[in-house]
């Protein structure tokens, strides 16, 4: 069977009778079994997948399919899956089993999509790697030596494997984004508020949005049409209507596009992406848009910005894994302070310590506003310039990422290498608005390099339309 790079060519051939979701399901099977050495699944519900495929299929027989019917897809370890283990990679919820279906999960369900399985992620979807999950780093099939980019990895390498057609992740601060132009494929965050969070373990609340990772961005515009929408399980969830975004793909004949100057002239980024993207932005020119040059005067405060305010959130978030009331419970606990001690200690990982720490730290009397409410401060003027540009310009592009992926274990004992890992994509997330990553070809050893587009906040068709005239005229086929 022939690698699929849409829903529409699935279902072409599901049409013409060439294949069954069946079929389908066990080809993503086999190549699971043969590519596991990427460490792409935490958990494969190989019988389960069978039996919705067979489901699918009787539908799809009577004419009653939903939108999503063929679509194969995978579940990053943060969502929740009713009787399914979630576990965020970590070692302290080992053994827990989710008791509902997020809001998001049961949409997609509603529409027939088949769930393949759980994929491995950074540890609390805390890292840009995917080395920090318990169950180990997952790893880029270009070479398997290196990142799969996080936090997000298990699904954007499966997707880039073809280990399924589709994966939805969690973007924080660019966990979809960063591995997406890690693996070369399609990586989307939605607007803050457009997704329900319900059913999606919490890093940092004000932040954490659902996002997907496909192979096309018109199977990003198709997920986001199911997923999104008001929910009474999340008062944060926004109420403003839904559109049909995957008929609404086409693209208008002339845009206004603004790239951050300071981006480009950054001393870490990378000569080859530099040049992809500036190969980018003149074909975008030569195409009769507007691109300029804009100042974006706040670039070296938002990585701390960003992770002063996720660590505080993820301090209050996590406390409620405690080893009381479910998950991992330390075996050497003489009294309830050591019960919450060691079981603390004992089952989160290093960068989660250090992020909780971290966190504790700024929410502290001594420490409140000399920096948590200095950050959100800067937020507001962040959000507020990136609102004003994007009233200026239709789309801000930058590139994804400063490099391409690095060697596992090379930024292992450097946090602040690693946390620069997200300077291009925090930006989007700390102001809220909808940033789509796609691929833009190769550096010379063929890793591949991600170029990243910005638009206003619930602008999500006209990205998406941008997005997707992006890729089939200025990037080689996927």
């Amino acid at each position: 069977m022939r690698r699929f790079n849409s829903l529409t060519e699935v279902r072409s051939e599901l049409t013409a009778g060439t294949t069954t979701c069946r079929q389908l399901v066990e080809y993503y099977l086999d190549n699971i079994q043969r590519k596991s050495h990427l460490n792409a699944f935490l958990e494969v519900f190989a019988d389960e997948a069978r039996a919705q495929a067979e489901a699918v299929d009787a539908k799809l027989a009577a004419g009653t399919a939903g939108k999503l019917a063929g679509m194969v897809i995978g579940l990053k370890d943060v969502l929740a899956y009713k009787d399914h283990a979630l576990q965020s990679s970590s070692h302290i919820l080992d053994g827990f089993r989710s008791l509902y279906t997020g809001s998001a999960v049961q949409r997609l369900l509603d529409e027939d999509v088949i769930i393949i399985g759980r994929q491995n992620c950074d540890e609390f979807a805390m890292g840009a790697s995917n080395e920090t999950s318990y169950f180990g780093p997952v790893r880029n099939e270009i070479d398997p030596e290196r990142v799969s980019g996080g936090s997000s990895g298990g699904s954007a390498v499966a997707v880039q494997a073809d280990l399924c057609l589709a994966s939805i992740g969690s973007d924080t601060g660019g966990s979809v984004r960063q591995p997406a132009a890690f693996c070369g494929i399609v990586g989307f965050k939605p607007t803050y508020s457009r997704i329900s969070r319900y059913g999606l373990i919490a890093y940092a609340s004000s932040f954490d949005q659902i996002g997907t990772l496909t192979r096309s961005v018109e199977d990003a515009a198709l997920l986001l049409e199911v997923m999104a929408g008001a929910d009474d399980f999340d008062s944060t969830a926004s109420q403003q209507p839904v559109p049909a975004y995957s008929n609404l793909l086409t693209p208008a004949p002339h845009y206004r596009i603004g790239y951050i100057r300071d981006t480009m002239e950054r001393p870490g980024l990378n000569p080859e992406i530099k040049s992809a993207v500036e190969g980018m932005l003149d074909s975008l020119r030569d195409q009769g848009h507007v691109v300029d040059a804009v100042d974006f005067p706040y670039l070296d405060f938002m990585v701390p910005t960003y992770y002063i305010l996720t660590t505080a959130e993820a301090s209050s978030n996590l406390s409620r894994f405690d080893g009381v009331k479910y998950g991992y419970r330390a075996p050497d606990a003489t009294d309830l302070e050591s019960l919450y001690k060691k079981t603390r200690a004992q089952g989160f990982g290093p960068e989660v310590q250090r992020r909780i720490l971290l966190g504790t730290f700024v929410l502290s009397a001594n420490y409140y506003d000399a920096y948590y409410t200095k950050a959100q401060r800067v937020r507001r003027l962040i959000k507020e310039k990136t609102d004003e540009l994007l009233r200026q310009y239709d789309f801000l592009v930058l590139p994804t990422t400063p490099t391409t992926a690095f060697r596992i274990g090379e930024n292992e004992k450097d946090t602040l290498a690693m946390y620069l890992a997200d300077i291009f994509t925090v930006q989007a997330s700390l102001a809220g608005v909808p940033a789509i990553s796609v691929p833009a070809g190769t550096d010379a050893a063929g890793l591949p390099i991600g170029v990243q587009m910005l638009s206003g906040a619930f602008r999500e068709e006209h990205l998406l339309a941008f997005a997707k005239s992006v890729t089939e005229t200025l990037t080689p086929a996927m």
